[in-house]
């Protein structure tokens, strides 16, 4: 349980932490491949989750329109001055098989494992608009499920703040991605097949998660770059009521290191 679940957190900053290094790049004019080995750790969510600790590979791709960065890419439609408009494709990496709970900790809240049903992967298909200026760096995204797992939308809006210490890039950065009901309810409701069997109704409905963190880039050894970050997620009480979630989680840690050479 503990190496699937901590997949979308993972992910989540495996992108952000390449999006970071795709910056370093353009500003350094170094190579647009990027090859490595990274390592998450995470706290726990779902009932009977562990904290968890799992390696990642690291694959990154910058080219004039194309990217790529660890689980998803995309084409720059527009790349003019401090402005990005881009079509993008990644997978989504929430879904967990029902033998994944907990047995005990879901009995604790009154469900039945075995009338659970899997919550599967997703691939989501949406477009980014990004503006870099002196004042920090915005971006405005809008990604929704085309593989129909949850055929739900989210949205999101981050801010960063890029800081250089002489070859070290320090980013602060907020963001608020607000999941749709059909996302929310998918992935932290119990379905409609499983409240047939039997199972407390839950749908928390639309919902909006604040996330904050820092971004760490390193460049040493000539081709080799040091990627870090550190961020932690404020869960709203439409996912911590969840019957699904640990009855003690209020938010989630996670830290992320890595290392990448360039080509």
């Amino acid at each position: 349980m503990q190496r699937k679940l901590i997949v979308p957190a993972g992910a989540l900053m495996l992108s952000t932490c390449l999006g970071a290094f795709a910056q370093v790049k353009n500003e350094t004019g170094a190579p647009a491949w990027g090859i490595g080995l990274g390592a998450v750790a995470r706290t726990s969510i779902y009932a009977g989750e562990s904290s968890s600790f799992m390696p990642v590979p690291l694959l990154s791709y910058e080219g004039e329109n194309f990217f790529w960065r660890g689980i998803g890419g995309g084409f720059h439609v527009l790349n003019q001055g401090g402005f990005k408009l881009d079509a993008t494709v990644g997978a989504r990496l929430n879904g967990v098989k029902k033998d994944d709970f907990g047995v005990a900790q879901l009995a604790a809240k009154g469900i039945n494992r075995n009338l659970l049903a899997d919550r599967h992967d997703g691939l989501d298909v949406g477009i980014a608009g990004s503006f870099k200026g002196q004042t920090g760096a915005v971006e405005l995204a809008l990604k929704g499920d085309v593989a129909g797992a949850s055929r739900g939308l989210e949205t999101s809006a981050k801010f960063s703040y890029p800081l250089h210490w002489r070859s070290t890039l320090v980013a602060p950065n907020i963001a608020v991605h607000h999941y749709s009901n059909e996302l929310a309810n998918y992935y932290y409701g119990t379905r409609d097949e499983e409240v047939a069997r039997g199972v407390v109704n839950y749908k928390p409905g639309s919902t909006s998660i604040l996330r904050i963190g820092v971004d760490v880039m390193r460049p040493f050894a000539d081709q080799w770059v040091f990627i870090g970050n550190l961020s932690y997620s404020a869960l709203p009480g439409e996912i911590t009521n969840s019957p699904l979630v640990d009855k003690d989680t209020k938010g989630v840690t996670s830290v992320f290191i890595g290392v990448s050479r360039r080509f």
